[in-house]
């Protein structure tokens, strides 16, 4: 059986759809924290919770096979877009 290439690369745009709606999602979540951290006094940046982020990832991603150090590469900059949303001030 030969494999249907046109049929893998439509299953990838599906997962990519998936992938941005999930981002979108985040951002919004984001832009919320950074309303209450604005609110709140508290900074943008905190490094504790962006390394318990990397550290979840990265034992999750290699639960799933994946490379570890790959992922955490993506989620830093999943993290910096985010971060960039939070300091985005509200119109």
């Amino acid at each position: 059986m030969m494999v249907d290439l046109k049929q893998l690369r439509k299953r990838i745009d599906e997962v990519d759809e998936q992938i941005l709606q999930a981002l979108s999602e985040r951002a919004k979540i984001c832009k919320a924290i950074g309303a209450a951290k604005n609110e709140q006094k508290i900074p943008i940046k905190d490094a504790d919770r962006e390394n318990e982020v990397y550290n979840r990832v990265k034992k999750r991603a290699a639960e799933l096979a994946i490379d570890p150090d790959q992922v955490e590469a993506v989620y830093r900059e999943i993290v910096n877009m985010c971060s960039a949303v939070q300091k985005v001030k509200e119109k």
